[in-house]
């Protein structure tokens, strides 16, 4: 832990959301929230991108840990994701076009990041 009652992992994890969300800007998405919880679970990022919502899993990985960033988003993980969206959605008046979208970080570094639209969904 540290001052701030961070752990290191806490840290990192945010600076690697605070980068992709750098990014989805950059790529003209507007970001709309940010680690939306529910009893479902997180959602890192959700962003409009033109009619569409994005809900958007961040992962950050030290390269060859683990299979990688991707390795990490289990099957599992996918559904505890796409239940938190519903959960979202059922807050809103009409449901947009939506889809699921991954942002791997292979470190903290804008140009390390691989951006994978509709990695999954029903």
């Amino acid at each position: 832990m540290n001052i701030f009652g961070l752990k290191s992992t806490q840290k990192s994890g945010a600076a690697a959301e605070d980068l992709a969300a750098e990014y989805l800007i950059r790529h003209k998405l507007k970001i709309i929230e940010r680690n939306y919880r529910c009893r479902h679970g997180e959602i890192d990022l959700i962003a409009k991108d033109g009619a569409s919502l994005v809900f958007v899993e961040v992962r950050l990985r030290s390269p060859g840990n683990f299979g990688g960033a991707a390795a990490s988003i289990t099957p599992a993980k996918q559904q505890k994701i796409l239940a938190t969206a519903r959960h979202y959605l059922s807050g809103q008046s009409g449901i947009p076009p939506c889809r699921f979208d991954v942002l791997l970080l292979e470190g903290l570094t804008a140009d390390k990041i691989e951006w994978i639209k509709n990695a999954f969904g029903e």
